[in-house]
């Protein structure tokens, strides 16, 4: 027992971890989105598809617009379009996808009004043909006359934006706060409202909104039912506009009450139906299929007559839109743009055949139970069998988890939760998979044991794909080695007591080596005081370590400029940073004595890389890398600083400054390599109009101001003729 006390601790662990998700102490948002990609897995399998003909979608498309202009129409069209369907095509009844906000003014009764009130007050004649002709041109009186005594139903919306106002006029509710007792605080809804115009509303008599629930990742897959404004609840689109079809039958709550004495809203009835529902109210919305699940007809062709009764005949009926600029499109678990009013049609449909998903509390029970099964039974089978033995139960046991929820959707419209099974069995597998690989691997945790303090887990993963590869013998290899220091660190160190200059240094070593190692995959070497050693090509081959380490270096640049506001938010001071980086054959391996070894790098190109740190507060700049890298790294922006010869080396080496990967002041740059050229050739003059222009467009530049005072020193001791250029530094 104890030699499988990990794997059975584990394992408890595990299902501990699905119990809590299952009771909600706390939910796993992976857990969560999980099951909701499964629900959409589970839709998609079982939709029936087809076309259902009980509903039809009458659609204000392309071809309306082309025909009877833009949207908004003239109420007067709008009028004919209801007459036509309850005179001719004798519907069942109709609901509005859109909201008559606005007066309907394109017919210019307003203007008539306004002339007859004011210019043309006193002109009998005028008075008595706007009289006669005011019936005819008020739109909005025959859209509403249309709308009277018949089984429709307008939409509405609500909102709660800070900033929105309430407008327009709301049809009766369909519950009141005392119908839905004590669960009407948890029905979710809107604080203010866009309703219909108040005549309109009050002739058509019912309405509904049309606001489904976006979820988190953007997708709508539920509706509300009932959605509370005030403490009135109104019905979803769909719902009211089957209500009305199905002949106004009544409309209740069904709560529960536990044993606890709580209460809680199951569902509701509507006649003899029952419409599963969550605590706020909301109905998963079961489509059909993909767009084009109902049948379409053009607006203008039911107006025109075009339409066969056939087609319309015993319908209900949805007006909404298409056209693009109009149409109503909606992320759904079957589509990406799926139009807006296919959702209320899929609502209506799922109410008419009883087939909305349920989601009742003792699947909560059975949800517990199951893991309280599998989670035992699973730690026992994964010890006592092998490995392939192991890997086929599992996947046994996922095919029926999902194949027994499939059937309890399809056949009984359950919404069994899954993504807790699903996480326990891959979970356990994986575990006690992983246990037995991990400690196994014994070549891998000796190379980590041996480079993990020098380079990041990343590489030490590629390097354990080929321990042999790797050693720490040494080597000599063309590596990258950059430098760092901190200016006037002296200064800085003086002035604060012991235990916070080390949260300083810290502070900013941390920094510098988040950049190194974490962004750039670079190898450190050692830190001296203030200074950070690192390389780039050792352990692993780097075939870009020049670029990696000049990227390096401008990154260091961006992340000290980032720390400084939090140094002095702190009563620290700024730092600035000089980097050096030069590119060379060296000498790498773990060095030492007896009685301490180090993974290092040693050789003239170490030391070249530390000289080049040293020159950049001469010269005032940020970075300086030798020419070796400059070659080694093409590909990125540099201006060249001068050629030196330091201390300790007989060949000269050129220094650049590297810029940023986009620089806008690249005629800058070829200003001053232009000036760099007249300069060796010992043309002062002209080198020093050159410098002087260049320092108007920088006045901060130090090196422009450097090769002015030199040029003034050659002036008075003019260098041999054969002068190559070269700066000689006699100190480090």
């Amino acid at each position: 027992m104890r030699k499988y006390l990990p794997q059975v601790l584990l394992g408890s662990l595990l299902l501990l971890l699905a119990f809590m998700h299952v009771l909600g102490a706390p939910r796993l948002p992976t857990l969560s989105q999980i099951d909701v990609y499964l629900y959409d897995v589970r839709l998609r399998l079982s939709m029936p598809g087809g076309v259902d003909q009980r509903i039809a979608i009458v659609d204000i498309d392309e071809k309306s617009l082309a025909e009877l202009g833009r949207w908004p129409w003239r109420r007067d069209h709008l009028a004919k379009l209801v007459d036509q369907l309850f005179d001719h095509y004798h519907i069942k009844a109709l609901g509005f996808d859109v909201v008559f906000a606005e007066p309907d003014e394109s017919s210019g009764l307003p203007v008539l009004h306004r002339l007859a009130q004011n210019e043309l007050r006193n002109n009998p004649a005028f008075q008595t043909e706007l009289s006669r002709i005011t019936p005819e041109l008020d739109t909005d009186a025959r859209f509403a006359k249309s709308l009277s005594n018949r089984p429709i139903v307008t939409g509405f919306y609500f909102s709660n934006e800070a900033k929105a106002v309430s407008s327009g006029a709301l049809p009766p509710p369909i519950l009141t706060k005392i119908d839905l007792a004590n669960v009407a605080t948890h029905i979710w809804g809107g604080k203010t409202y866009g309703g219909n115009l108040p005549n309109l509303q009050a002739a058509a008599g019912h309405g509904g909104h049309f606001v489904p629930v976006v979820d988190k990742d953007g997708v709508a897959r539920r509706v509300p039912l009932v959605a509370r404004i005030g403490d009135q609840y109104y019905p979803a689109l769909g719902l009211a506009l089957t209500r009305i079809a199905l002949g106004k039958e009544n409309f209740n709550p069904i709560i529960e009450e536990s044993a606890d004495g709580t209460f809680s809203l199951e569902a509701f009835q509507l006649g003899n139906r029952n419409l599963p529902v969550n605590e706020n109210g909301w109905a998963l919305i079961p489509y059909k299929g993909p767009e084009g699940s109902f049948p379409y007809v053009s607006a203008t062709d039911v107006i025109s007559g075009k339409v066969s009764q056939g087609a319309l005949k015993d319908r209900i009926v949805l007006l909404g839109t298409t056209a693009p600029g109009l149409k109503d499109l909606r992320v759904t678990p079957v589509g990406e743009a799926y139009a807006g009013v296919e959702v209320h049609a899929n609502l209506i449909a799922a109410i008419l055949d009883q087939t909305l998903p349920q989601h009742p509390g003792y699947l909560l029970g059975a949800e517990f139970l199951l893991l309280l099964i599998l989670g035992p039974l699973l730690v026992w089978l994964l010890i006592r069998f092998s490995p392939l033995v192991a890997s086929i139960t599992c996947l046994i046991l996922l095919l029926l988890l999902f194949a027994g929820n499939v059937a309890l959707w399809h056949y009984a419209n359950l919404d069994m939760p899954l993504a807790a099974s699903l996480m326990l069995i891959i979970g356990l597998y994986t575990l006690n998979m992983a246990y037995g690989y991990f400690f196994e691997s014994r070549r891998k945790r000796q190379l980590t044991q041996l480079f993990g303090q020098y380079v990041v887990p990343e590489l030490v993963e590629r390097m354990s794909e080929d321990p042999e590869k790797y050693t720490m013998v040494g080597q000599s290899k063309p590596l990258s080695v950059l430098f760092t220091d901190v200016r006037s660190f002296t200064h800085i160190s003086e002035g604060m007591p012991a235990d916070e200059l080390s949260r300083f240094m810290n502070e900013f070593l941390t920094e510098i080596s988040t950049v190194i190692r974490h962004q750039h995959l670079g190898t450190i070497d050692k830190y001296i005081g203030d200074c950070v050693m690192a390389f780039w090509g050792a352990p692993v081959f780097d075939p870009d370590h020049a670029k990696n380490a000049v990227l390096a270096a401008l990154e260091i640049q961006v992340a000290i400029d980032k720390l400084n506001p939090k140094l002095v938010a702190r009563n620290w001071p700024e730092i600035s940073v000089g980097v050096g980086v030069n590119t060379g054959t060296v000498t790498v391996g773990d060095m030492g004595s007896q009685f301490r070894m180090n993974y290092t790098v040693m050789g003239d190109a170490v030391n070249l890389a530390s000289r080049i740190e040293s020159l950049t507060k001469y010269y005032g700049v940020s970075i300086l890398v030798s020419e070796y890298t400059r070659n080694a790294a093409p590909d990125l922006v540099y201006r060249e600083v001068d050629r030196v010869r330091v201390l300790g080396k007989n060949d000269a080496v050129t220094l650049y400054e590297p810029q940023a990967l986009a620089t806008d002041n690249t005629h800058v740059l070829i200003l001053f390599h232009e000036c760099l050229k007249i300069y060796r050739k010992q043309e002062w003059d002209l080198a020093e109009m050159q410098l002087l222009n260049l320092q108007k467009l920088d006045t901060d530049c130090k090196i422009y101001t450097l090769y002015l005072q030199r040029i003034q020193n050659f002036r008075k001791n003019p260098p041999p003729a054969d002068w190559d250029g070269i700066y000689n530094f006699d100190s480090k």
